[in-house]
């Protein structure tokens, strides 16, 4: 964070106009046009306030004439995000403008027992962003001790002052038909087919960049972003409604694909700041000292002083396949319940990951993925980021995928995901004043990565995750929640009907209000601090080992007198080495000719904990109202002066968050990090009231 050092705002602004004409030509045929544009400007980072004088010091920069950048990454400690720029946003703002033409044509048709509807639209798409991206830079620390000893991992930051706008262009075409056939009087049929393509993204000044394959040595400016996989695009869709015996009993269900269209949302943080037309600096294997100016004079003259984007270049077509079955029944006059199944699996979906230049593991071994370890030139013949292949006479250091560039942004469409759920729903109307309705919902949402547009995109999520292979990443989503348990109510109070004025005044008018909600938490994972395996990735999501048959929540959760501690340390281990991989490992703590490191660890070996095996805190909140309403009939038959009183979280229940901020376990160096699991925020606010006068004429 900026520790309350800085105040920053997001600004948006937005303007819409439309154009809407229908025609009846009969009593059985309708049909409807409409024409519409919207534009919508936002600015991402906008500095309201800084504090802290320092924060404009350019004595602190990285750079010459900069700022303060930013410190990531070290295990316990929050990250500093850095001091904003001379103008005033912070240094990784975005400035956003989306413009949106859209056109459409809708016709209803009644012949019989067939309601036929049919249309089409299409869609102008114009996505124009500027990113300044990291333009105080940033330094990587992989240990708390590594930043007091000032050796830092890696640094990266701009080596272009004025980032390119990108524009980015698409056209989206759809058209539809559907029949609702009333075969009987209680079973209604829908029969529908939709068609839905969209163009390939084109940029508005050619400066389209990207690798065919992920080993070229140089982009391919001014080309097509990939085959387009939208050209065959046709979505059956099929439902039915049966009200059978007395009326009071519906059945539901449908089935339907539904494409996900590659709209420009996807690849608009990709094409930022990428070869040739903007260059970066990126660069690991620092000298001690270098922080906080000496990494910048250091590479700013390195041949690999730049990103590149990797979009895979044959996608298969995106779609989800969504079915769902459910029955309601009437059980009185202000009573329903309603059961259902919804289901869901999603087919090549995108994600999107920071960097895959990285050094690839040497072999999967039994144990797991072994990371290349090899003579260092010191005398140690095991050293993580040098290769076997290398002597003590000659070292070779491990090389990344693409040693061209110092980060290759990449979009893949081999994501899979599947939901499953049971719903239940039960709704009371209003009868005496008193109403309510509750819904419960138990499923369970899984797939093999959960970030399409940004590789953050949730604070739970993990960077760089393995893109090579997805059995290492398939686990619950980051945005699964197994329970919710919703329940809201409203209660008119019976006043009393014969009274004296004052005491039917006091009596009369009131109205009780709730809204509980319960739920389960969402998954996170628990990493190792730092890049042990020696990946060269600036930031890096890589599992411990995990102790079978252990209860990966701390038992004394609340106990812990430096706070609450969410993860249970005895449950992780560093990675193990075995007899059959001894000779290929480097043991965690090793310096060489310096320390002989952890004994029957093994640093450059992948840890056997899965993604997202942990589930974080829930909630449980209720809100509670109370109103007074006061009717002034001398004034008018409307007016009513209401008083309201509210209560959040009224029963001020600490709601905990999951510990986003200390998910290390170990540092770089396999010792525990002491902060590991701390939980530092909650979900929810702690109990507030509040109090207003409401007019209503």
């Amino acid at each position: 964070g900026t520790f309350g050092e800085i105040f920053s705002d997001i600004v948006s602004s937005r303007q819409a106009v439309s154009l809407h004409e229908e025609h009846v030509f009969s009593a059985n045929s309708l049909n409807a046009t409409r024409l519409g544009f919207s534009r919508a400007v936002g600015i991402i980072g906008q500095v309201a306030s800084v504090l802290n004088p320092h924060m404009s010091d350019p004595s602190y920069g990285f750079l010459p004439g900069g700022f303060a950048g930013r410190v990531q990454t070290i295990p316990g400690v929050t990250d500093f995000l850095g001091a904003p720029t001379a103008q005033g946003f912070l240094s990784s703002s975005r400035f956003v403008f989306w413009n949106s033409y859209q056109g459409g044509d809708d016709a209803v048709l009644t012949r019989g027992r067939h309601v036929l509807k049919f249309g089409g639209g299409f869609e102008r798409m114009q996505d124009n962003q500027i990113s300044s991206g990291n333009i105080n830079g940033s330094f990587r620390f992989d240990s708390l001790t590594q930043f007091l000893t000032n050796q830092p991992a890696s640094f990266e930051a701009n080596a272009t002052l004025a980032p390119p706008d990108i524009g980015l262009r698409e056209t989206l075409f759809g058209a539809y038909a559907q029949d609702d056939i009333r075969l009987q009087r209680s079973l209604i049929l829908n029969v529908g087919l939709r068609y839905e393509m969209v163009t390939v993204p084109t940029e508005a000044h050619n400066r389209t960049s990207v690798l065919r394959n992920v080993t070229d040595a140089q982009p391919s400016v001014g080309t097509a972003l990939f085959r387009n996989p939208t050209l065959r695009n046709f979505e059956p869709r099929l439902g039915f409604a049966w009200n059978p015996y007395s009326g009071k009993t519906l059945l539901r269900g449908g089935f339907g694909i539904f494409d996900v269209l590659a709209l420009p949302y996807e690849f608009s943080l990709s094409f930022q700041r990428v070869l040739p037309f903007f260059q970066t600096i990126t660069g690991g294997n620092l000298p001690a000292g270098a922080f906080p100016t000496g990494a910048f004079q250091r590479l700013s003259g390195q041949s690999n002083s730049g990103s590149a984007y990797y979009p895979e270049s044959d996608p298969k077509r995106n779609y989800v396949m969504q079915w769902n079955l459910s029955v309601a029944r009437e059980l009185s006059s202000t009573l329903a319940v309603t059961v259902g199944y919804v289901g869901s699996r999603g087919v090549h979906q995108p994600y999107r990951l920071d960097n895959i230049a990285m050094v690839l593991p040497e072999n999967l071994s039994p144990a797991g993925y072994l990371w290349p370890c090899g003579p260092d030139g010191k005398g140690d013949p095991c050293v993580a980021g040098f290769l076997p292949t290398g002597t003590q006479s000659n070292p070779v250091p491990s090389v990344v995928l693409n040693p061209n560039f110092g980060r290759i942004n990449t979009t893949l469409w081999r994501a899979d995901s599947f939901y499953d759920a049971l719903q239940a729903d039960v709704a009371k109307r209003v009868s005496h004043g008193f109403q309510f309705h509750g819904a419960y919902t138990f499923g369970k949402s899984i797939d093999t990565l959960s970030a399409t547009e940004a590789n953050d995109a949730f604070p739970n999520g993990l960077f760089n995750q393995l893109f090579f292979d997805q059995r290492t990443t398939r686990g619950l989503s980051d945005f699964n929640v197994a329970q919710t348990f919703v329940l809201n109510f409203t209660w008119d109070v019976p006043g009393p009907k014969r009274a004296a004025n004052l005491l039917q005044w006091a009596l009369s008018g009131w109205q009780l209000g709730g809204l509980y909600k319960a739920s389960t938490g969402q998954p996170f994972t628990p990493i190792l601090g730092g890049d042990p395996l020696g990946t060269r990735l600036n930031e890096t999501g890589e599992p411990p080992s995990y102790i079978p048959g252990c209860n990966l929540i701390d038992p004394n959760l609340k106990k812990n007198p430096a706070g609450p501690i969410y993860i249970n340390p005895s449950c992780l281990s560093l990675p193990q080495t075995t007899p059959a991989i001894a000779a290929q490992c480097q043991p965690f703590g090793f310096v060489a000719g310096v320390s002989a490191g952890i004994p029957g660890t093994c640093a450059n070996l992948r840890g056997n904990l899965g993604r997202n095996v942990l589930i974080g805190p829930g909630i449980s909140n209720l809100d509670f109202s109370v109103f007074k309403n006061n009717p002034v009939k001398r004034i008018s038959e409307n007016f009513n002066a209401q008083f309201r009183a509210e209560f959040f979280n009224i029963l001020n229940r600490a709601n905990f968050a999951s510990p986003t901020q200390n998910l290390a376990v170990f540092d770089q160096n396999g010792l525990p990090v002491p902060s590991a699991g701390l939980i530092t925020s909650t979900q929810t606010t702690s109990r507030q009231i509040q109090f207003a006068l409401k007019l209503i004429w």
